[in-house]
């Protein structure tokens, strides 16, 4: 199970997630454009009803500001499905493809087509654009609303970042690049989702200069996270027993609560923060093993956590990223997860502690029907590739 960025990349797809512009703007917080106090805010949120966007939803509701999401209404109607009632009823929704003629879903006949709902003279305060992975799609958008939105918030990834080797990198550090810029595949080993990021945030900052925050998170985690990715961690550890634990508990970690980012989203509308963020953290350092304990801590059974190095998982059967999240901090991969976010914090950005993650992570996972409780995971291995791991380890040692 050797680690590879190509292979990070492909599986964890956006890390969202998962560089320069050609110069990086500092935060700031230009006080005259800042929202005026006590007023409500006119928020239009490109997607909305997903993993992130409903964190962006709730920290804006809970300020005060008003609402408009503009998507497909397919994963409305699946969350629908899935909970027995609307995601938002109180939130206004405007259904429509952002780009119908290349990247629709085949049996997606019910949202009309383009930007229809968002053309004519409305405004906004701000846009929040949560669904952008193409820069010819994120510069229609930015240029259809830069005449009637203030501030206009991008999500990149830190994927965007052309080399993960080195630790302690920050936003000046160099993007990966494409040979051809108008390329609408992410490729088959996603090697292009990074630099398209990228191509996106440029795209965005040249249809709105000096009014774009290019936000670049690592993993984000939490409620309402469908890939599972982080959620398979304090699931697998609830259910108790001898837990395949990767690596070492001193490699380093680092994720961002939706909720954290969420509500900084809404902060940087607010005070008209712009520029390119890393938004990832904690500000300090996270071990692995505090991730696997804080699970531990607020799980319903006991567990024990048996370590098994890179080498050994590297001779198994397991793929890469089939033990997600964690990744080797070595080689091409050694700065993956120990990116510089002091930019962010200075522009307001907070952290609440991993047990408080974990145990809201958890928490929502069982609010969840058993039918996708009880269902195969979208990330992490199964209890018999498990045991058959563990049992190579045993004889190994």
């Amino acid at each position: 199970m050797t680690t590879t960025r190509r292979d990070f990349v492909r599986y964890s797809m956006a890390a969202g997630a998962v560089m320069a512009l050609g110069s990086v703007r500092g935060a700031h917080a230009a006080d005259e454009k800042a929202a005026p106090a006590g007023r409500g805010l006119k928020i239009l949120i490109l997607g909305g009803t997903g993993f992130l966007g409903p964190a962006v939803v709730e920290a804006a509701k809970a300020r005060g500001h008003t609402l408009t999401l503009f998507n497909r209404g397919r994963t409305e109607k699946r969350r629908e499905e899935l909970y027995g009632e609307p995601i938002f009823p109180d939130i206004e929704t405007i259904h429509g493809n952002r780009d119908p003629d290349k990247h629709a879903i085949e049996d997606d006949t019910t949202s009309p087509k383009g930007l229809v709902g968002l053309e004519g003279d409305r405004k906004w305060d701000a846009v929040v654009d949560t669904s952008g992975y193409y820069p010819r799609i994120v510069g229609a958008s930015a240029n259809l609303l830069k005449n009637r939105v203030r501030h206009y918030t991008f999500i990149s990834s830190v994927s965007v970042y052309k080399d993960n080797s080195t630790p302690g990198g920050d936003e000046t550090r160099e993007v990966g690049t494409i040979p051809d810029t108008n390329v609408e595949t992410m490729g088959a080993d996603y090697s292009n989702y990074g630099p398209l990021k990228a191509l996106c945030e440029q795209a965005a900052e040249a249809a709105m200069p000096g009014r774009v925050a290019n936000i670049r998170p690592g993993y984000i985690v939490g409620r309402w996270d469908t890939s599972d990715r982080f959620t398979y961690w304090p699931v697998r550890i609830d259910r108790g027993g001898e837990v395949l634990a990767p690596g070492t508990p001193d490699d380093p970690i680092q994720i961002i609560d939706v909720r954290d980012l969420g509500e900084w989203i809404v902060h940087c509308i607010e005070k008209n923060v712009t520029g390119v963020f890393n938004a990832l953290g904690p500000k300090g350092s996270l071990k692995w093993g505090d991730v696997l304990a804080a699970c531990q801590a607020v799980a319903a059974n006991p567990s024990t956590l048996t370590w098994t190095d890179q080498k050994f998982l590297s001779e198994t059967d397991l793929p890469p990223g089939a033990l997600p999240i964690w990744t080797p901090p070595e080689g091409e991969m050694a700065g993956f997860h120990k990116w510089n976010c002091d930019k962010a914090v200075a522009a307001g950005l907070k952290f609440r502690g991993v047990k408080d993650t974990v145990a809201d992570t958890l928490a929502w996972w069982k609010s969840l029907p058993e039918s996708r409780q009880n269902g195969k995971m979208r990330a992490g291995i199964n209890a018999d590739q498990e045991s058959k791991v563990l049992a190579a380890w045993k004889e190994k040692k």
